[in-house]
Parts: C-alpha cells; structure tokens; sequence
C-alpha cells in the first residue's frame, strides 16, 4: 500500500491541488490527511472539499479545532485569531460541523499512527520539536510508525538504543525501531523553503519519501491580500517563514 500523507493545508488551494496532482501521479492508495486543512489561507471552503472527495482519512489540527470553537483562539497570534475569524465567515456550517467532528488520533491497524501535533495529550497541540518531546510521543506508540505535522518543518525522530533525529529525505522504518515523521506543510512551510511538502510512505518497502514541490506562491499571496487578510500571512509564502 502507498499512502500519500499530507498536512496544514492551511487554506492553500494551490499547493494544495499540486500535491494532490503529485499523488495522482505517483498512484498513491490510500490520502492520509494530519490536520490543519483550514487557517491563514484564502480558499478554506475548496480545499476542504478537495480533501473530502479525495476520501481522506482526516485527523485534527488545532486550527480546524479552532474554526469549529473546540478551543479557545486566545492563545493565537493577531494574525492567527483574524483568519480564524475570517475563515469561519467562510464555511458553512455543516463544513464548520465536520471540522468539530474530527477525531485527534488515528491508528490504521498495526501500520501506522497519525496525530496533528503530539501523541501525549493530543488535545493539547503540543509541537515534537526536540528529542524530549518525540520521547513522550514514541513511548506511547503503538505502530512503527507516527506520522504528524503542526510545526510545518519535516523530521524524523527514530528510537532504537536511544532517540535521534535526521532531515533526511528517504526514512527507512526498520525492525526494532519505532519512528516519527513530520510530513511538513503542505500550503505555509517554515524550514526556509517555500516549496510545498508531503511524504509517500510504503509500507511494503517500509520506506518514507518527503517531497517538495513547486506551486502558484504568487497566486496564493494575491488571494490572500484580496480576502482582506493580514498580507504577512501571504509575504512568509515566498520565504517559508
């Protein structure tokens, strides 16, 4: 099986449709989609729709939690609080429904597990960015593998004698070893490069590929000063920032 895994979309049609075109083409199976479909990002109600018709598997990110009122937005930035705001305005109020409905974690038989942000309290958005925090996840997992996103920045943390971590781009998931991965951001990367992320994983190879790819930036910041958004949430496309 090739599952094709993406997340924090963050309203990005285009980048959004270039992944999927990439996925199309790479015959994946299977979409496995880790949260943040909405926020910041001018087109919320299309790529919605797009990850549903493409029969998803769907977990939670905070933003979408946030869109729905599943939590407080007082803690957002300025910026974060006025597109989820916007964003709101935007959808109906079955998408906002379906929003509120998703679950926090998912685990596909013994294969894999999926979570927006941390496995330990899931609810509470923590970000994996150390090897402390990829230990309170792994210690708890119960697959080989983790796939998450929420901090839009693609690693891996491995724990076999110990925890490491590595950026490569190719992960093998080897026996004896359980594994998180962080897929990156699909419409607002933060590692310094602008292009839009995603991962095939295979789990007959037990391999995982992250890919970037080109899209529209120019489009997707013109939508975003149109919509009357704050034009910061569009100038960081250009530099993944």
């Amino acid at each position: 099986m090739r599952y094709g895994l993406y997340s924090d979309i963050h309203g990005n049609l285009e980048a959004l449709e270039t992944v999927i075109q990439f996925f199309q083409e790479q015959k994946v199976d299977k979409y496995l989609c880790l949260g943040d479909i909405v926020g910041y990002g001018a087109n919320p109600k299309e790529c919605l729709q797009k990850v549903i018709e493409l029969d998803s598997l769907i977990v939670a990110g905070n933003h979408d939690y946030a869109i729905a009122g599943n939590i407080d937005i007082t803690y957002f930035n300025p910026f974060a609080q006025q597109a989820v705001l916007w964003t709101r305005e935007q959808l109906g109020d079955e998408q906002i429904k379906f929003l509120g409905n998703l679950g926090l974690v998912h685990e596909l038989e013994d294969t894999l597990t999926l979570v927006h942000g941390s496995l330990n309290f899931p609810e509470m958005f923590d970000y994996i960015q150390s090897i402390h925090d990829a230990l309170l996840s792994l210690e708890i997992l119960n697959t080989p593998v983790c796939f998450y996103g929420h901090s839009h920045v693609p690693i891996a943390f491995i724990e076999k004698e110990r925890v490491t971590y590595c950026l490569d781009t190719k992960i093998k998931i080897n026996e004896n070893e359980k594994v998180l991965v962080n897929v990156g951001s699909v419409g607002q990367p933060r590692d310094g490069n602008p292009l839009a992320s995603c991962a095939i994983y295979d789990d007959e190879e037990k391999v995982v590929e992250i890919h970037r790819l080109e899209y529209d930036i120019e489009t997707a910041i013109e939508k975003i000063i149109n919509a009357g958004l704050p034009e910061v949430l569009g100038e960081r496309l250009r530099y993944g920032r």
